[in-house]
């Protein structure tokens, strides 16, 4: 018997990882200056607190895993060892920090990594809407409590005060938001609607890209079912409020720990008393995380902690010094901890 050729197999993971390392490299090579500033400054800073960083990084990663993993266990009786949280955990936070595809590129790991235990697409979809969802209303929750703490003590230069009805603006919005979101995914015909609405978007766009070669990339029965199931998600929890609250609870530990890096670094930097202006500025530099990794982010947040801090040359060195080097730190910390159990992930077959 003559034995059958095997087929050729597009080496899609290998793709996948030499693409990863090339984005890779493009972000280190975009925050290179922020490296090399962080280094010059690890002289006048205390060494002992910044190591702080290192368990307060991996617990910051544990709770962002939790939001997801505490659901699944309790409403869908889900088992996932503690290596399996803390492996995709650490993967997600170096797809989400270290790789610069904003929250789709977050969102598709996620749902690739809970496929073999049974998460379909449009639950994966949920849970990380809700990780969004929670971790920013927390954001704002305390950048409010912070401005209030800075009123009391009058720290808010006059100049700034346009701070505080920016970041009410932005609460009012960030609600809106949401309240838009449950109210179109909590009824099956207005998520229907909205299903159709994408279809055509895709259809479109795919027409264009391909010169109308392709059609869509999805069948549209495949669309409705995944929006169908966000919609079937919306509902469960409607109807079992309480299943959230573990994963509510992790939202705001996990909120706590992203402040924490930049306080470390500050407190390491002998300012711990500009946590309130952390606050504030994170929260609203936040608003462009989730759709540009880096650049606005920093600008934002360190524009914001300088104008708080008095606008004094000092006020904004120490503010740009705090913000460059704990995204520089993060960023070292999320590629040397996420690297090889994202290519380990990648590279395993399908179960």
């Amino acid at each position: 018997m003559t034995k059958r050729k095997k087929g050729f197999k597009f080496p899609w993971r290998a793709v996948i990882s030499v693409l990863t390392l090339g984005l890779v490299g493009y972000v280190i090579y975009q925050n290179w200056d922020g490296f090399v500033e962080t280094f010059e400054n690890l002289n006048h800073a205390n060494i002992f607190v910044i190591l702080l960083l290192v368990p307060e990084q991996l617990f910051m990663y544990y709770s962002c895993g939790q939001i997801f993993f505490s659901y699944l266990e309790n409403k869908y009786r889900m088992i996932f060892s503690k290596k399996d949280k803390m492996l995709i955990s650490t993967e997600l936070n170096f797809v989400n920090r270290a790789v610069p595809a904003g929250s789709l590129g977050g969102l598709a790991y996620l749902t690739y990594r809970l496929r073999p235990f049974g998460v379909n697409a449009g639950q994966a979809s949920f849970l990380y809407i809700f990780r969004f969802a929670v971790t920013t209303v927390v954001n704002y929750v305390q950048a409010l409590i912070a401005i209030l703490i800075l009123l009391a003590l009058g720290s808010i230069p006059e100049e700034a005060t346009w701070i505080i009805w920016v970041s009410l603006l932005m609460n009012m919005g960030v609600f809106m938001i949401l309240g838009l979101v449950i109210y179109v995914a909590s009824s099956k015909k207005r998520i229907a609607w909205f299903a159709t609405i994408v279809g055509k978007f895709i259809s479109f766009l795919t027409r264009t890209v391909t010169f109308g070669h392709k059609r869509s990339l999805f069948r549209k029965e495949k669309i409705q079912d995944y929006f169908s199931s966000i919609h079937d998600c919306v509902v469960i929890v409607k109807k079992d409020k309480k299943s959230l609250f573990k994963p509510t609870m992790w939202g705001f530990i996990y909120s706590l720990c992203e402040i924490g890096v930049y306080w470390i670094v500050a407190s390491a930097m002998g300012r711990p008393e500009i946590l309130p202006v952390i606050m504030v500025g994170e929260a609203i530099g936040s608003v462009f995380d989730g759709i540009v990794p880096y650049g606005p982010y920093e600008l934002g947040m360190a524009g914001v902690m300088g104008i708080l801090l008095g606008g004094t040359e000092e006020a904004v060195a120490i503010s740009l010094i705090t913000v460059v080097m704990a995204r520089a730190l993060s960023l070292i910390f999320t590629i040397a901890t996420g690297w090889w159990p994202y290519q380990q992930a990648i590279r395993k077959k399908d179960e």
